[in-house]
């Protein structure tokens, strides 16, 4: 079923994927570079309604009116806190998520918005070769139990790369900041996924 919403940034659409018998609903939006067909957003929109959780694949504004590239992450935040009420409309506790980007809006937002908790999938720590540059104060103040999903070849920050933190890291082998692993990795493309979604799915059953 697709939603369509208005917001002060623009009009996002919101892809649902409901569980038959949900407890929770986990709403994830996408990167700056693409949407929601991203393999890890797909993987969990497949997976987790299984597991008593509504999907929500956000689209920002952005990306609905066909730009490509994003705008500042304060307009991608106004399009995030426009999308909630519709989230918390289904009267279950909500899981703030996104990969890259999406990530960044769910961490900086989470606690203006009461959300339950937070996934951060591929975080973006810093900018490819810029370590200097880093966002780890965004996660650190998410102020809700959060997850990071990091691939252990993502340029933009590696697991061992992530500060001490009141979070959890799940790390998929060799995968990079999309969680593909390269043909001679030691895992399969599949098994890639099958560590985010698993990881995901054990994550959310620990949130009570």
């Amino acid at each position: 079923m697709i939603e369509i919403v208005e917001t002060d940034a623009g009009t996002a659409r919101i892809t649902w994927h409901r569980a038959k018998k949900a407890r929770l609903v986990l709403a994830v939006s996408h990167g700056a570079g693409g949407g929601v067909e991203a393999r890890d957003l797909q993987a969990l929109a497949q997976v987790l309604p299984g597991h008593g959780v509504t999907v929500a694949l956000v689209e920002q504004p952005w990306r609905v009116a066909g730009r490509k590239v994003a705008p500042a992450p304060k307009t991608l935040d106004t399009g995030w806190r426009g999308i909630w009420p519709a989230l918390a409309g289904m009267a279950l506790p909500v899981i703030s998520g996104g990969r890259s980007a999406g990530a960044r809006v769910a961490c900086r937002t989470a606690t203006e918005l009461g959300a339950h908790a937070v996934l951060a999938l591929s975080f973006p720590l810093h900018p490819p070769g810029r370590p200097e540059r880093s966002r780890a104060d965004e996660l650190l103040g998410a102020g809700a139990p959060t997850l990071v999903v990091q691939g252990g070849n993502d340029p933009f920050g590696k697991p061992e790369e992530f500060p001490e933190g009141a979070y959890e890291l799940v790390e998929v082998p060799y995968g990079d900041h999309g969680f593909a692993v390269p043909k001679r990795a030691e895992i399969t493309q599949e098994r890639a996924l099958e560590i985010v979604t698993g990881g995901v799915v054990e994550w959310v059953a620990s949130l009570g």
